[in-house]
């Protein structure tokens, strides 16, 4: 029961935060099920953001995780952006499409004080950060109005950083989950490792709770990490079908179809490693060529070619987020899919 005390939760399940497929409606249903909802913030305006939260605060008190980068912003390197769009120019011929056109990409800011300044009003319970942390006086402006941290580990070495940096939570992400990963102390991916080898050891290492996330889609798998000590699991690719996500039509084909057994970690979508289905882009240009951007800069390139093979019911560019286990991605609400998973932390 440590985690539902400290967060003010029924259940120690949390939806994880996944930008670009889910909104507020997800979050909601998840909130209102008794875990902890969550919404992904990176990618949203000011006004966007005020406006989610003013409609998940009218519709429950239920607490609110809201989650946010940590990344550094890149110098713009126009010499690379012209080599990533030149490695696409064939694509961009296939669909007739002009290869010097500035596509708008997602936008992923990092967190900062304006943002910090507008959740001050809101005061969520719960604040959670991907790619390390912000700075100690933004961290302490979260605080002051009584939000518990958290934040992604992908290594021991990161989880004990995180706590000695002030978290009340760790994630611990297997090399399982899907989407981003969570890293932050380095860019080595063989440091990295699968969900039930990284929980035992992050619990042995820290005193705050440990939630396990990566490869966790059932009961039995919720099951699993509880017996290896965690204190609750997040959950991200199981939710993708569920009708309150944004989840794109191609998206959820290709989730429901043998593709989704084979994914990989691949940096060519944003510029930072991140696991999906395995598509054409993927297939044709592998983990990422040099010329890629960093992180967020590559997605701008893409987008032309996302939105035009879209159109067409084809997925061959597009970021299709999944972890390794797909199977209990089932297109239920969100409210049946938690409360299947809390069977879980019975026996």
């Amino acid at each position: 029961m440590i985690l539902q005390t400290l967060l003010g939760i029924e259940l120690p399940i949390i939806q994880a935060p996944m930008a670009g497929v889910q909104g507020g409606a997800l979050a909601l249903a998840v909130a209102n099920a008794g875990g902890l909802g969550s919404l992904p913030c990176a990618m949203l305006s000011p006004d966007a953001l005020r406006a989610a939260l003013d409609h998940f605060r009218a519709a429950t008190d239920k607490p609110l995780n809201v989650n946010f980068f940590c990344h550094s912003m890149p110098e713009v390197d126009e010499t690379r952006l012209s080599a990533w769009r030149a490695s696409l120019a064939s694509y961009y011929q296939e669909f007739g499409l002009d290869a010097q056109a500035r596509g708008g990409g997602a936008q992923r800011r990092p967190f900062d004080a304006q943002t910090a300044e507008l959740l001050s009003e809101y005061r969520p319970e719960v604040v959670s950060f991907h790619f390390g942390l912000p700075s100690l006086e933004l961290m302490l402006q979260v605080k002051a109005w009584g939000a518990k941290v958290m934040s992604t580990a992908t290594s021991v070495a990161e989880a004990c950083w995180l706590e000695a940096h002030g978290v009340d939570v760790i994630i611990a992400q297997g090399l399982e989950a899907g989407g981003h990963r969570g890293h932050f102390l380095s860019d080595d991916l063989s440091e990295q490792s699968g969900i039930f080898a990284l929980l035992p050891q992050i619990k042995a290492a820290v005193s705050v709770p440990v939630v396990a996330a990566g490869g966790i889609c059932d009961a039995d798998s919720v099951r699993a990490a509880m017996a290896l000590g965690a204190a609750g699991v997040q959950v991200g690719t199981a939710y993708l079908l569920c009708p309150e996500a944004d989840t794109s039509e191609v998206h959820r084909r290709a989730l429901q179809s043998e593709a989704a057994r084979h994914t990989a970690l691949t940096s060519l979508f944003s510029g930072r490693p991140a696991r999906g289905i395995v598509n054409r882009l993927m297939r044709e240009f592998g983990h990422g060529p040099e010329a890629v951007p960093p992180f967020p800069l590559a997605s701008a390139a893409l987008a032309p070619l996302r939105a035009a093979a879209e159109a067409k019911g084809r997925g061959d560019f597009s970021p299709l987020w999944c972890g390794q286990n797909a199977s209990g991605c089932r297109a239920i609400a969100a409210a049946d899919l938690t409360l299947q998973l809390a069977e879980g932390l019975v026996g």
